[in-house]
């Protein structure tokens, strides 16, 4: 244990680098629009974006190299899109084995001490276990992440017939990220090649056929590789349950004083009055405190910020498109209008009679149903300059669901 413990001390201050292998076509999971299963969703996300967001926040880890698919760029440049760190794209060739080769070949010039070689659709992976195999591998000596197995194994012959049973005592399931000794393994995979040996399945395999020693370490049960649609279909299922609802409440407050005229506008509709609200627009109260709580639910601003009184575009326009500005921008972020709830305080006019054709109009700007819609009115109790009857104030709430995301 103090040897490893000495061993994990000097892997600290190494160049670490990483190559992900994510050139394959996986066609064991199906054909999907998306692309090859590592640019598929699951939980929000691509496969292979887990893989890179767990390695370039990894504070040991300094370059990593991707093995990708030639026509896969225009893929892995949306997967890795706001990821921060050297990643790099290099083109894979048609195995496995040929990709990590031409990964590895490709770091030769950031010179690494260490290099970790991971399947890009194993998204499970945790900066524990990365921990766990850079600490063991030492020089000449290799690393692998392993679970041990614990379903009982059968031999069967050519006419599925079982033949025995094997002992599993000293059997384990291989995993990634398998670490080693980068000048080591990017030699054993040359001479690979030279050699014509193109049949290996993992880099572990490739270290013990060219006499390099690999330690197991402690593996997870949860750094499952993702081959079939099955396998794609539960992990969705499982990032889905870790999912948070983005429920968001937005809140808007305005004020008209009245002045002239012989009707107003609230939350969309004309009414007759003995006084009009004066504003740049129409002065619809209503609305525009409910296009403030829309936009609050974005972090859109405010409806000053889109439609200054400055402007005399402006001018008389009805408050109806502010709201569906409002609701434009909401949509076009993934947003879901659940609610919106208007409080009308004022003394006059009646705001009952008009109630239900008030619903009707906001339900068509925001398009949602009507009982997701709900408008409301108080007096001052003759107090103040809405008790004195010197104007219309309204405060309105929008709630807005947005895309899940997963917690921190």
């Amino acid at each position: 244990m103090n040897a490893l413990l000495e061993q994990g001390k000097a892997a600290a201050k190494r160049r670490i680098a990483a190559v992900i292998v994510a050139a394959g076509r996986g066609e064991r999971a199906g054909q999907n629009g998306n692309g090859p299963k590592q640019y598929r969703p699951i939980g929000g996300k691509s496969v292979i974006r887990y893989t890179l967001e767990t390695f370039a926040a990894h504070e040991r880890i300094d370059t990593i190299a991707v093995a990708i698919h030639p026509e896969d760029s225009t893929l892995f440049a949306a997967a890795c899109e706001g990821i921060d760190g050297d990643i790099r794209a290099i083109p894979g060739g048609p195995s496995r084995q040929e990709s990590t080769r031409l990964a590895l070949a490709a770091l030769a010039e950031v010179e690494p001490d260490i290099v970790l070689i991971h399947d890009g659709v194993r998204p499970f992976i945790d900066g524990a276990l990365i921990d766990r195999v850079i600490d063991a591998v030492a020089d000449g000596t290799g690393a692998l992440p392993a679970v041990a197995i614990s379903d009982t194994l059968k031999r069967s012959g050519a006419d599925m017939l079982v033949k025995g049973t094997v002992p599993r005592a000293d059997l384990f399931a291989a995993q990634t990220p398998q670490g080693f000794s980068f000048p080591t393994i990017l030699a054993a995979h040359e001479k690979a090649l030279k050699e014509g040996r193109l049949d290996f399945t993992d880099d572990a395999a490739i270290a013990e056929w060219a006499g390099i020693p690999v330690r197991l370490v402690e593996g997870s049960p949860d750094n499952t590789k993702l081959t079939w649609a099955r396998d794609m279909a539960l992990a969705d299922q499982r990032l889905s349950a870790m999912r948070m609802p983005d429920v968001r409440t937005g809140n808007g407050y305005d004020v008209h004083a009245f002045g002239k005229g012989d009707r107003v506008w609230l939350c969309g509709v004309e009414i007759a009055h003995e006084k009009a609200l004066q504003g740049h627009s129409d002065a619809d109260v209503g609305l525009h405190a409910l296009t403030d709580a829309l936009l609050a639910t974005c972090g859109a601003g405010d409806i000053g910020t889109h439609f200054p009184p400055s402007d005399p575009q402006w001018k008389g326009a009805r408050s109806r498109l502010f709201v569906e500005h409002a609701v434009k921008l909401v949509r076009g972020r993934g947003g879901r209008i659940a609610n919106a709830d208007i409080t009308l305080i004022c003394e006059a006019p009646r705001v009952g009679p008009h109630r239900e054709a008030m619903v009707a109009e906001l339900s068509d700007m925001l398009r949602i149903a009507p009982e997701r819609v709900s408008v409301k009115a108080t007096t001052n109790e003759k107090l103040g300059f809405l008790g004195r009857e010197e104007g219309i104030a309204a405060i309105a709430t929008a709630t807005v669901v947005y895309p899940d995301f997963l917690p921190e």
